[in-house]
């Protein structure tokens, strides 16, 4: 690198995940783009963008202080200055976690073009140099000197007087952004148009297991054990059979690794909401639980209401729903630890039900739509926690939008740093955690700081790709019409309850719709389905979120978004096309039941389709497996051929001697576990209500 070189790189911003791949759009403050509520004056930017038309005006003083005289090379630099409000630069302007002054400019010597549709041939690089290398600049945004904006005093340089020659210049500025994907041509970042896959021509499922579960968790130390949880409180240690075995999930039913029915209160919409182990639980023991608990049948039962003063809301006021009155029910995350010692590490078989801290703690203001799944980041190691608006029809206190407000909001919480009682009170928190110091509030000082995102209705199993961390994919449960999937993005607003899907939301019975397209900066649905399109009848409809399939089982559904309706056993898979551009597209997929499933699969009258019943959730174990948890059972994603499905990247399974597991720390565990086999479940008490998800 040439000698100055170094010094135009400056330290912006350090990034939390040092190591976190932008692979979809994004602004440098990690943010999503949006659509501003009015046109760029100055950057020739359209649709989606990074810059607010305040930025857009600095941008613009910014260039006229340039003073550039060369008409050609002015135009140069005012779009690599524009380049800040491309919906990729976080792309453009990140290399190995530093935020630079100036976008990766596209440069002849490396591959970086391989997903625009201009090629690197064009050498944007070499086109800056050989118009601007002898042009004046006041306040050169490539001037080693420059700290970022206007300096006090301004000066003027020419790029010769730092660079002795092209090659040199270029190797500072060009080349490829953090995934060697996207790089600054002078223009907007485009992806390639590529048509979508051919979707897949059906899913095969197995039936593994009779139980009804809320909750599937992979046993953090990647073993092939599984946890699952029932809306009743209690939660079970299975061992998950090998893939074509025959067998079925290995577990004692009478024997529990936790019984917290004592606690939960338990139900048509509460229940034991969400479990969570902590990713070094294996060694710590930690794990954490949501459920939903009676102030009136329960001392320990008790914390601030959601609505309060803070959210301009009085519960004396709030109309009693179904003769309950507001805050009666609360939503509680707890932490738990497993028995034994440190030592005993995955050997660990039950924990005890005595709490050991209480995380979080509200007061419900009505008796649904309060979401309560939690799930720890598998970059950043923080915990989330969905939280839905609190359940009255169309969000009628705005919840949902307050930014002081913690309804209708995913949240990011620090767990491993427990705060005194003094800065808990101090901060105003809601329990026992601390705020990651990257969460959005930093920039925004009106919102409220344990939240991530805003703008939620009931988010309904949330999920983060395994090989794509930053794809943290969100289902969100609808009202009147449409059922949506978002990308989650940090301070990202999802529109509820201005927009449902698409479309500003109109309550039924009102004039008009909630509020004008201009009042907030909503980030759409990147997929979904109106209720019409699965009931044509009654338009009944509650969507369950999946997972992006990673296992290599079934191939020809790698890479695909999978998620269901609660009610209609439709399944969807999305195709994200062109890759890494956050644009999807859907299909229903048809599924059957494998002729040889382990246990027997109930069938639709007169066809040999399988019933599920009531689509609750779905699960990944550790080897990325895909598990429907259903009303009627456990099902498990098999290979398409076992099912007649036709799937040209489909090999034949290699042999495998019986209980062997790459991926299990101790082989002997899984001889222990299945000395006792799964017993017939009792559903029927297990059973989730049409109306829980509502």
């Amino acid at each position: 690198m040439a000698a100055g070189g170094v010094a135009v790189f400056i330290v912006c911003h350090l990034l939390l995940l040092s190591y976190l791949s932008y692979s979809l759009p994004l602004c440098t403050n990690s943010r999503a783009p949006f659509t501003p509520k009015k046109a760029l004056d100055f950057c020739s930017y359209n649709g989606s963008v990074c810059c607010d038309s305040a930025e857009d005006l600095q941008l613009q003083k910014q260039f006229q202080s340039m003073n550039v005289s060369d008409s050609s090379c002015a135009a140069i630099l005012k779009s690599i200055l524009c380049a800040k409000c491309d919906p990729f630069s976080a792309d453009l302007y990140t290399t190995k976690s530093t935020l630079r002054t100036i976008p990766v400019l596209c440069n002849s010597t490396s591959s970086v073009n391989s997903v625009q549709t201009k090629s690197a041939a064009n050498a944007f690089c070499d086109k800056v140099w050989d118009t601007c290398q002898n042009v004046s600049v006041f306040n050169s945004p490539f001037a080693p000197s420059l700290q970022g904006g206007v300096p006090e005093n301004s000066t003027v340089s020419k790029l010769t007087d730092f660079w002795q020659s092209k090659p040199v210049f270029c190797e500072d500025f060009g080349g490829s952004a953090v995934d060697g994907s996207i790089c600054f041509d002078g223009d907007p970042v485009t992806l390639n148009k590529t048509e979508p896959p051919n979707p897949p021509s059906g899913m095969c499922l197995e039936k593994i297991g009779n139980g009804s579960y809320l909750n599937m968790a992979p046993h953090p130390d990647g073993s092939d054990r599984v946890f699952f949880g029932n809306q009743a409180g209690k939660i079970w240690l299975a061992t998950v059979p090998e893939m074509g075995s025959t067998g079925t999930l290995g577990f004692d039913e009478s024997t529990p690794f936790i019984d917290l029915t004592d606690e939960v209160h338990f139900d048509t919409t509460f229940g034991m909401m969400g479990m969570a182990f902590h990713p070094d639980f294996a060694r710590n023991g930690r794990f954490f639980v949501s459920f939903n608990c009676d102030k009136v049948q329960s001392p320990e039962c008790s914390g601030r209401c959601s609505c309060n003063s803070d959210v301009n809301c009085d519960p004396s006021k709030l109309t009693p729903e179904n003769g309950v009155q507001p805050c009666r029910y609360h939503t509680v995350i707890s932490e738990y630890t497993a028995n034994g010692t440190a030592t005993e590490g995955s050997l660990k078989t039950s924990a005890s039900p005595s709490e050991v801290r209480r995380i979080f703690t509200m007061g419900l203001p009505f008796t649904g739509g309060h979401g309560g799944q939690i799930i720890f980041g598998p970059a950043d190691g923080y915990f989330y926690f969905m939280m839905g608006d609190g359940g009255s029809r169309g969000d009628p206190y705005n919840f949902s939008q307050n930014k002081k407000s913690l309804l209708g909001k995913i949240m990011r919480l620090d767990v491993d740093n427990i705060p005194s009682a003094k800065e808990i009170n101090d901060l105003g928190l809601w329990g026992n955690y601390s705020i990651p110091r990257d969460n959005p509030f930093v920039d925004d000082k009106d919102l409220q700081p344990e939240i991530w995102t805003l703008g939620m209705r009931n988010p309904w199993r949330s999920s983060f790709d395994s090989e794509r961390p930053s794809y943290f994919i969100s289902a969100d449960v609808g009202q009147e019409t449409y059922e949506e999937v978002n990308l989650i993005t940090k301070g990202g607003n999802y529109g509820w309850h201005i927009y449902e899907g698409y479309s500003l939301y109109k309550a039924p019975g009102s004039p008009e719709a909630n509020s004008s397209i201009s009042s907030v900066n909503t980030i759409l649905p990147v997929m979904g389905y109106s209720h019409s399109d699965v009931n044509k009848n009654e338009g009944s409809a509650s969507i369950t979120g999946g997972y992006v399939y990673r296992a290599q089982t079934d191939p020809c559904m790698n890479g695909r978004y999978v998620y269901a309706d609660l009610y209609a056993n439709y399944l969807w898979a999305a195709d994200e096309t062109p890759e890494n551009s956050g644009n999807f597209t859907s299909n229903l997929i048809p599924f059957s039941c494998a002729h040889d499933s382990p246990i027997q699969c109930a069938s639709v009258a007169g066809s040999p389709l399988p019933t599920l019943g009531y689509i609750y959730s779905f699960g990944e174990d550790n080897r990325k497996d895909l598990m429907f948890l259903t009303s009627t059972g456990v099902y498990r994603v098999v290979r398409p051929s076992r099912c007649n499905y036709t799937c040209s990247k489909e090999t034949a399974p290699s042999p495998t001697s019986p209980g062997s597991n790459p991926s299990s720390p101790s082989s002997g565990y899984r001889v222990r576990t299945l000395q006792t086999e799964l017993g017939l479940l009792l559903s029927s008490f297990l059973l989730i209500l049409p109306g829980f998800f509502l």
